[in-house]
């Protein structure tokens, strides 16, 4: 049996290999707090929950068009036109099972050995191993922690070749909870206007989780001159705490949509129909379990960031958005990796190592503060525990 040589180029999402091992752990009767999943421990909103069932008792058990309902669709629209000012036609609306397959969509779409795809580092580590899969090659850009681990438009722009075929931002940022100022999102979109070549992919799927009143999201869909070459990512899973339901949308130029909604019909058909109607439900209903939601976070938020900047060796910026932070632990004298697997394995944390994100993640670890205010206590506890224990000073 021979398979395809482009399958030993996938990587993976180190997230749910330490979730697998931190259940084997419990299995095994120790107790283990998980800071490195990046899921909401909130429960989907009622109202959301019951549109599904009734849509399932309603009937609508059969394929649905490949792009999603048009109701769907038209909902998503309607969204984007409350919240970015724009008017966008829902057949530019692809339904998707999650937001990875808009990425992956794109990826696929403008990647093929010849060409260059650009993407964050440290960043969601899908993007890296769905360009290699490809065949093309991936450009990876720092992030770094001085800018706040937000792009800079100027570095940006100098990266670009005659090669470049497509640009990923994502902002809020994973793993780094960076958020991309306003004034350098603008300054990319102008810039790009000298690259006409190249297609930018906008991951916003943590656009609602922007945890500084101060400082109001940033989306490129306001730059109507790159809607010709401009897709964004974005859907459910965070916002609405809908991560199992499998439920995201991308947006896409028409020409492009026609062909995202081909590649669905090869792959995957459609999304199943009683998640699209708890879609319609999300977006439509009350908003209020959203912002609960967020301000959760931003409590969470102090919290882990005062506790971590607390203890020895390491230190940690305030992120702007998403729920990670991302701690410098290069005062600990550990890798990334060796301390998330100590941490792990001896006192019971799981974090996930910032080379898990990329080669400019060395000396971070993410920890997700997706979890109530006792379990993060708890957690600070014992990594300050476990630090002293091997003598690692302030």
């Amino acid at each position: 049996m021979q398979i395809a040589a482009r399958m030993n180029r996938l990587g993976s999402e180190s997230a749910f290999e330490v979730l697998a091992r931190a259940k084997a752990l419990e299995a095994q009767g120790k107790s283990v707090i998980n800071l490195g999943i990046g899921q909401p421990d909130f429960s989907t909103p009622q109202h959301v929950v019951e549109a599904a069932v009734k849509a399932l008792r309603d009937g609508h058990h059969g394929y649905t068009p490949a792009n999603g309902i048009l109701p769907l669709r038209q909902a998503v629209a309607a969204d984007i036109a409350l919240r970015r000012g724009v008017s966008v036609d829902p057949d530019c609306i692809v339904i998707v099972p999650g937001g990875k397959v808009t990425m992956a969509t794109a990826i696929q779409m403008f990647g093929e050995p010849g060409g260059e795809i650009m993407y964050p580092d440290p960043g969601f580590p899908i993007y890296e191993s769905l360009v290699n899969f490809t065949g093309a090659t991936a450009v990876g850009y720092p992030l770094l922690e001085k800018d706040g681990f937000a792009f800079r438009a100027e570095d940006l722009l100098a990266r670009i070749t005659p090669k470049t075929r497509l640009l990923i931002v994502n902002s809020p940022a994973n793993p780094t909870g960076g958020v991309a100022p306003a004034a350098e999102v603008a300054k990319l979109a102008a810039g790009l206007a000298k690259h006409p070549h190249v297609a930018i992919m906008a991951d916003e799927i943590y656009s609602r989780l922007v945890l500084d009143d101060d400082k109001p999201y940033a989306s490129f869909i306001p730059y109507t001159d790159l809607h010709d070459r401009l897709i964004i990512l974005d859907g459910w899973s965070k916002t609405y705490a809908m991560t199992g339901w499998r439920l995201g949308w991308g947006m896409w130029p028409k020409k492009l949509a026609e062909l995202a909604t081909k590649l669905a019909i090869n792959v995957h058909s459609c999304v199943n129909a009683p998640t699209q109607f708890a879609g319609i439900a999300a977006l439509e209903g009350p908003q209020d379990a959203v912002e609960h939601m967020r301000q959760a976070f931003i409590r969470r938020r102090a919290l882990t960031v005062a506790g971590l900047n607390a203890l020895p060796g390491v230190s940690c910026i305030q992120p702007a958005g998403a729920f990670y932070a991302f701690p410098n632990i290069t005062g600990t004298g550990y890798t990334a990796r060796q301390l998330q697997d100590a941490l792990l394995e001896d006192a019971g944390v799981a974090t996930i190592a910032g080379t898990s994100f990329g080669s400019h993640g060395e000396g971070y670890l993410r920890f997700s503060f997706a979890a109530d205010d006792a379990a993060i206590s708890e957690a600070l506890q014992r990594v300050g525990s476990w630090l002293a224990a091997h003598k690692v000073n302030k």
